[in-house]
């Protein structure tokens, strides 16, 4: 256990989100209960507390201090959540990162944080070991590995916590510190470090998990959405811990078959997932022909995209269950209007989740009547307190308590939220915002490529997509051959999603009188060929 905070003077009453979360639990006598399920694991609420405690007396052991940033760059394991509380536990601040970047986005996120810690899996540090000399403040690599892994100037993570000390001195944080980062893209292509304070996920588990999902120390969850993201950061880790239920892990990529697997061994009651799984389970089922006992499940959720009526009608006529469709943001950290287990309507974002506000305005920042498509403004006390060494991203996107969330709505006369799209350019793949400037910079860089474009395309699912239009170099043709290339091409350069799933061949593209691509003469040529 840890020992009580030390005064500090002029400092308001403590408040630390590890022993929050953590030791509760065991003063609330869940010490034996198991609060993670990981592969064949059962690891307790008192041997997590003990774990994240020689976790945090380890850091302390490197001289690792509060505010010092310690990335996170792992599958989902217990070693993820004992990583983080840990930190939390010391005034560090754990900063997850997205398992699916390269190299070329580690060192940034690397450099832009000036982290001096990094824990990752083998796997994983396989992929940028050759490129530690270009991260500048890194000082520790703590490597996670199911066996023997030996690299210089790394430590295994068994190594690291052995026979360390599990009484650990708790830094005497208060609501106001910041206690992790998250990144989040933004419009420019450059992520941006979005700063949670200790008291983020309590606001986002009282009002989201407690009052829309009515979640207590009976349930299982379970989330296809990893750890790293926002969404499954909640779904998967301070939800679950904070109530005292118990949470199920899965370290390998989410496929239909492995979920479906998931959930008949550890009958969870609540499961999380994203559009484009639940269209993948649904039309796995049907090729499949296999039945899956769903029953243990008593709601799942969804959010990242827009999740498409029919996939809400498809799956309650499949397993008698409703999906609650519901919007969040990495600023915000989890979902701030959704669907209730009471009322919903197919197709919509649901109402505004209690403990937050929101508002339609139009470009004067005057709100909108009903029906009428705005920009949607949010206000809560899960929004981020700002974004690191971003002056810029910070006045565009926080106007006082107001966070401008990106997002074009409009609200009915009921009260229901109806998403119509971004107000700026980004993209929504999969629950990942994802920038055309980057997909563009890619592509043309190809020696065959004179002009590109890139924008969202709704596929035959309503879910949307990257598609590029091209204008090749005189002399190039344009077919099925070269469009294969060229996505080829992107997919060896980016993130495995954020390659275009069709290119389109064009002569020239549309632009203003001073040369600048009009892009929404592009998305209307997308709305136009889609009605057709």
């Amino acid at each position: 256990m840890s020992d009580h905070f030390n005064p500090v003077s002029g400092i308001d009453s403590p408040y630390n989100a590890a022993l929050r979360f953590i030791d509760r639990n065991i003063e609330k006598g869940y010490g034996e209960k198991t609060a993670i399920y990981f592969e064949n694991k059962q690891i307790s609420y008192a041997e997590l507390n003990k774990e994240v405690n020689q976790f945090a007396q380890a850091l302390s052991d490197i001289n690792v201090e509060h505010e010092n940033r310690v990335m996170l760059l792992m599958h989902d394991s217990p070693e993820f959540i004992i990583s983080f509380f840990g930190s939390v536990k010391i005034g560090a601040i754990p900063v997850p990162l997205n398992t699916l970047g390269t190299a070329k986005d580690y060192v940034y996120y690397l450099n832009h944080s000036r982290a001096k810690v990094l824990v990752v899996n083998d796997d994983l540090w396989e992929n940028i070991k050759d490129f530690r000399s270009e991260f500048a403040y890194l000082r520790h690599v703590i490597v996670v590995s199911d066996h023997n892994y030996s690299y210089d100037n790394v430590i295994h993570f068994k190594d690291f916590v052995k026979g360390k000390s599990e009484y650990v001195k708790t830094f005497y944080s208060t609501v106001d510190d910041a206690a992790f980062w998250l990144y989040t893209s933004g419009s420019t292509g450059k992520p941006k470090g979005a700063i949670h304070l200790q008291k983020s996920m309590e606001h986002a588990l009282s009002n989201f998990a407690k009052k829309v999902l009515r979640m207590t120390e009976d349930d299982v969850t379970l989330s296809a959405s990893k750890l790293f993201f926002a969404y499954g950061l909640g779904n998967g880790m301070y939800f679950p811990l904070g109530v005292g239920a118990s949470t199920v892990l899965m370290k390998d990529k989410p496929t239909p078959e492995k979920v479906f697997e998931a959930i008949e061994r550890y009958k969870p009651t609540i499961f999380f997932g994203v559009p484009t799984l639940y269209g993948s389970m649904l039309d796995y089922v049907e090729r499949s022909e296999k039945k899956y006992d769903l029953s243990s499940i008593r709601v799942c959720v969804s959010a990242g995209e827009k999740l498409p009526s029919h996939y809400f009608k498809k799956w309650k006529e499949k397993f008698s269950i409703n999906i609650l469709d519901g919007i969040g943001s990495t600023e915000v950290l989890h979902i701030y209007l959704s669907n209730t287990l009471e009322n919903f309507k197919p197709g919509s974002t649901g109402k505004v989740v209690p403990g937050y506000e929101a508002k339609i305005v139009n470009e004067k920042f005057e709100p909108v009547e009903s029906n009428e498509v705005g920009d949607l403004l949010i206000k809560g006390d899960s929004i981020t307190a700002g974004y690191w060494s971003n002056s810029v991203q910070n006045k565009m996107k926080l106007n006082g308590e107001w966070l401008h969330t990106g997002d074009k709505y409009y609200k009915d006369e009921d009260g229901y939220y109806w998403y119509v799209g971004r107000s700026d350019d980004m993209l929504n793949v999969g629950g990942i915002l994802v920038s055309p400037i980057e997909i563009e910079s890619a592509l043309i860089d190809h020696t065959d490529v004179l002009e590109v474009a890139v924008q969202g395309n709704e596929n035959e699912k309503g879910l949307e997509k990257p598609k590029a239009y091209v204008v090749l170099k005189e002399g190039v043709v344009g077919n099925s051959d070269k469009e294969a290339e060229l996505i080829q091409y992107v997919r060896g350069k980016l993130a495995k999603h954020k390659y275009p799933r069709e290119i389109t061949f064009m002569e020239s593209l549309p632009k203003t009188t001073t040369g600048k691509i009009q892009r929404f003469k592009l998305k209307q040529s997308l709305t136009d060929t889609n009605n057709v």
